[in-house]
């Protein structure tokens, strides 16, 4: 399905803002380096302007369930992206956690790189879903934004948690209760995502960047600081900064932090909002700060000890993937029982060495650091305590503010 077919009907600015990450944002991004898009659009009534028909349910509000094969068909369907999980370096071909997955229940995995942006994703499944009709898929992993529309529409199934009982005890206090799943009733969390302040020490003569109002205000950065071209995560990051919390902010707080930005644009702090080509300028020292991606700094510091990262002290916002059972799923206890496996500790330290992402799961630090100390080490990775605690996450939008928002975000950026 086309993009324009996808976003027909989306208002302006909206649909300006799926550009910008196609084209430039994280859904742009090398999956192994860079972090891909978490979502720019939220709410039933902007996918009725896509021609999105009510989803079809059982009259309760749940997704419809259909026949479940799992018994009798030991095998499970999983979509996710590419690049996303633990692959044995001597043959990238094999999966080593989903063979073990395969040897511990007997339950093999058809597994599918077949989600390269949650829009795009979005319209392959969509004609099935909203007719009523199974997907061909028992799990799927989507960004928060399209997992809480997925639950909304009634297409994602309420999974049964007498088949999750690691995932119940393990998963990380801070993911148990987002606004769009508050129970953890449809999903869990495959991994998260961080937004973050990074400098190159070089560039900046040794002088610490520590937070955003830095950035915004520090004439020694002038000229020389980018800001994200994702509307979350540069609004988010400088709401927290004007000491609001982005999981609660009001429509006059998010214009007071328009006009934050705007000032620093205006008065040329600013020198552009940049999606993953921040990377290169931040390393080069051609920009000497900015606000950058924390997947995107483990490899970045790797390449160049200058690049450092801080949390600023008023916190960070973050955002998560997801996996959920779509509806009339054919194999939905084998997909929890998978869901399950990756809770298992030993199993998710496995996982986050493949991949180096934020792992949602509790008490896994000692795992891996059996695999791979230095991940163990990395805050970017297992952030510490103190980290966690300073994490936030942005609300979910109603139509009519998604539509207001980007329209002001896009004047903003120039876009």
């Amino acid at each position: 399905m086309e993009f324009n077919e996808i976003a027909d009907g989306l208002p302006d600015p909206v649909r300006k803002a799926w550009e910008r990450s196609l084209t430039n944002g994280r859904a742009a991004m090398s999956r192994r380096a860079l972090i891909r898009a978490a979502g720019l659009v939220a709410g039933a009534g902007t996918l009725a302007a896509c021609g999105i028909p009510p989803a079809r349910s059982s009259g309760t509000g749940e997704a419809t369930a259909g026949p479940d094969d799992s018994d009798s068909d030991k095998v499970v369907d999983f979509s996710n992206w590419p690049l996303y999980i633990d692959v044995d370096p001597a043959d990238e071909s094999k999966r080593p956690t989903l063979d073990a997955f395969t040897a511990a229940t007997g339950v093999k995995v058809k597994y599918t790189e077949d989600i390269n942006d949650n829009v795009e994703f979005f319209g392959k499944v969509k004609p099935q879903l909203a007719a009523g009709q199974e997907t061909g898929r028992d799990l799927m992993v989507l960004t928060d934004w399209m997992a809480g529309r997925m639950i909304r529409l009634g297409w994602a199934q309420r999974l049964n948690p007498a088949n999750l009982t690691h995932a119940i005890t393990n998963l990380e206090n801070r993911y148990r209760a987002p606004d769009w799943d508050p129970n953890r009733l449809y999903s869990y969390p495959w991994s998260g995502i961080q937004v973050v302040v990074a400098y190159n020490r070089k560039a900046t003569q040794g002088k610490a960047v520590t937070s955003v109002a830095q950035l915004l205000d520090d004439p020694e950065l002038k000229g020389r600081v980018t800001f994200l071209s994702e509307m979350r995560d540069t609004i988010g990051m400088v709401l927290l900064s004007l000491g609001k919390d982005p999981a609660k902010f009001t429509a006059a707080d998010y214009d007071a932090a328009i006009e934050r930005v705007q000032k620093a644009v205006d008065n040329k702090q600013i020198r552009k909002f940049t999606g993953n080509d921040y990377g290169q300028e931040l390393s080069s020292g051609d920009i000497a700060a900015c606000i950058a991606w924390g997947g995107d700094l483990i490899q970045l510091k790797a390449d160049n000890p200058d690049i450092e990262f801080v949390i600023p002290a008023e916190g960070y916002v973050a955002s998560t993937d997801n996996l959920l059972v779509p509806a009339r799923a054919k194999h939905k206890k084998n997909a929890e029982l998978l869901i399950d496996f990756y809770y298992r500790q030993t199993v998710a330290a496995q996982l986050t060495a493949g991949i180096n992402y934020v792992s949602p799961v509790a008490g896994i630090k000692d795992e891996l650091a059996k695999l791979a100390p230095e991940v163990a080490e990395n805050p970017l990775v297992l952030p510490t305590p103190e980290m966690a605690a300073q994490v936030h996450v942005f609300r979910s939008l109603t139509e009519a503010e998604e539509s207001d928002f980007e329209e002001k975000f896009s004047k903003l950026i120039g876009a």
